[in-house]
């Protein structure tokens, strides 16, 4: 049940509507009950102190099973949820285990997440993490909720870089065998000196656009080293994805649109939305207090928002989707508000239903990154050192632990994922590897770590096999034993994982599900501090296991959601 919405319900007053009430709803201070509403902002429509208006809702109150009293203090109306009523509610979440949380809210509907989107021949480096992350989040997310959720890696494979590469390649690139070995690495050492040459040399320039030309024309010699370099990327960049557990339903990147852009655009000249500035096809946005949208350059080129209207059209097309999102960085705000007001103009109602999910930038602590100028952080060796120190830690603090590599690997690569999951996604990001290495305070290793001793405390009670049946969940634990403060917070903590995750997807805040879990590992831990568990008396023994149960399995689900494992031991 979400009591915060049944008791918004059952408040009646004049001044305010259900979904307001609701929204004034908060968590009172310590011993002044569970939930509370402040009656200051209905002071003005009712023409009543505030004092008033808590004493006289307090007394019409009509209430509820859920509810144990309601009381008016200083202009608040408290509550006190009964808490054997909202205990038994725990043997539910203990029975679901694993599949607690997973809801129908999405069935029949497709949501496309556009997310990471590496270029190719260009090193996966820090600055691809936060979308690869969030992105990865949410399309998990929003499967769990039960929407038909489509990844989709829309590779940059196209343009004139590629044109400046195979220049490279072919100048400084000798027999080939240095990329073959080195993979990116070496591309990228090429693609840092075409430009320290091209600044000497301009000529390089126009040999480069040559070079793009050719692909575009389908020169064998051309396609043959754009195709090579194309394989060598996903070969590279799929090790990485496997490590992050980050997976796609699509690569269909730049190029795969080139043959679709001309309906597009026949389409734009169709509607007259298509005209010409300065030889250039524009779509002028001017009324809108935007830049026009350039769509084919004056030389016949087309450019990345032409491909990316082919790929909104071909994307309702294929999955007609009810959401389509795009998690880029916030640079890109501009481009996208121009891609959806073309689709606006166009007459695509469903140009609604897409939705940049921007984010910040990643940069390092003296200045800007840049490949061009090879000023890259390469995300490998940060997941290489990160794994490092997590398997330092555990030599010294679980000496005897088995499977150390796999453990330290979940720990680890779960802690750098964490590190752009924890706050508000439109932040930005200063890169140091002593704050991403960080495994202190808010961290994903707590969360691991509170998920460990759930587990641990589970098998010393010899109920970690068969938990269903060890732990009676047929109805004979007596959950009013959870009565207590510390209890009583997890139970509620627990209740609130639904709700967490309808919110994160609504507002594609993958952050909302990373705080939850810390609140609730803080909270067992408060619990197992100051409770007996394994040596407590049977019925306490019993309801205490059940939380223990429901914990540990939220924890893992949680954790598998943002892409982190969740080690039984640790």
């Amino acid at each position: 049940m979400d009591y915060n919405y049944e008791l918004a319900r059952l408040i009646k007053t004049e001044a305010a509507v259900t979904e307001e009430i609701l929204a004034m709803l908060e968590i009172p201070k310590q011993g002044q009950g569970d939930i509370s509403l402040p009656c200051f902002k209905l002071s003005k429509a009712l023409r009543k102190s505030p004092i008033v208006i808590a004493a006289e809702l307090a007394e019409a109150f009509p209430g509820a099973p859920f509810i144990e009293r309601a009381e008016a203090l200083n202009g608040y109306l408290n509550f006190f949820l009964n808490r054997k009523n909202i205990a038994d509610e725990l043997k539910d979440i203990a029975a679901a285990g694993a599949e607690y949380g997973r809801q129908s809210v999405g069935a029949g509907k497709t949501v496309c997440v556009d997310y990471s989107s590496v270029n190719i021949a260009k090193p996966f480096h820090i600055g691809h993490l936060s979308s690869t992350a969030i992105g990865a989040a949410l399309y998990r997310i929003y499967s769990y909720l039960g929407y038909e959720a489509v990844g989709i890696n829309h590779l940059g494979d196209w343009g004139t870089q590629f044109g400046k590469l195979i220049y490279a390649y072919k100048a400084w690139g000798g027999d080939g065998k240095k990329v073959e070995k080195k993979g990116i690495e070496e591309l990228t050492r090429l693609y840092v000196r075409f430009h320290e040459e091209a600044e000497t040399n301009p000529a390089l320039n126009e040999a480069a656009r040559a070079w793009f030309k050719k692909i575009e024309d389908g020169d064998a010699e051309a396609l043959e080293l754009f195709t090579r370099f194309k394989a060598l990327t996903l070969k590279e960049v799929g090790k990485i994805y496997e490590r992050l557990n980050v997976k796609f339903d699509s690569y269909a990147g730049e190029s795969f649109y080139n043959d679709k852009m001309t309906p597009v655009l026949k389409l734009l000249e169709e509607k007259g939305l298509l005209t010409e500035s300065d030889g250039a096809k524009i779509v002028d946005l001017s009324a809108y207090d935007m830049p026009p949208c350039i769509l084919v350059r004056a030389d016949g080129a087309t450019l990345y928002a032409t491909r990316d209207l082919a790929a909104a059209f071909y994307r309702k097309n294929v999955y007609d989707f009810y959401k389509c999102l795009y998690v880029v960085a916030y640079q890109q705000n501009l481009h996208f508000k121009q891609i959806f007001k073309v689709l606006e103009l166009m007459d695509c109602q469903w140009a609604k239903n897409m939705e940049h999910v921007a984010f910040g930038m990643v940069s390092l602590e003296d200045g800007a990154m840049s490949t061009r100028k090879g000023r890259v952080v390469w995300l490998k060796d940060v997941l290489k050192e990160a794994v490092k120190k997590a398997r330092e830690i555990i030599e010294i603090k679980s000496p005897d632990l088995k499977n150390k590599a796999a453990t330290a690997a979940s720990v680890g690569i779960g802690a750098v994922i964490f590190s752009v999951l924890y706050n508000s996604r439109i932040k930005d990001i200063t890169f140091s590897y002593e704050k991403i290495l960080n495994f202190d305070g808010e961290t994903s290793p707590y969360i691991q770590y509170t998920h460990a001793r759930c587990r641990s405390v589970m098998e010393k009670a010899g109920v970690g096999g068969n938990k269903s049946k060890a732990l009676k969940l047929n109805g004979e634990v007596d959950l009013s034993t959870l009565a207590d403060d510390e209890s009583f917070d997890v139970i509620r903590a627990l209740l609130r994982f639904p709700e967490v995750l309808r919110d994160a997807a609504d507002k594609n805040e993958p952050c909302y599900l990373s705080r939850y879990l810390i609140d609730l590992a803080g909270k067992y831990n408060r619990f197992y501090i100051a409770n007996r568990i394994i040596n407590a008396p049977e019925r306490e023994r019993a309801a205490r296991l059940v939380l223990t149960s429901a914990v540990a399995d939220t924890l893992k689900t949680g954790l598998g959601l943002l892409g982190i494992g969740a080690p039984p031991k640790m």
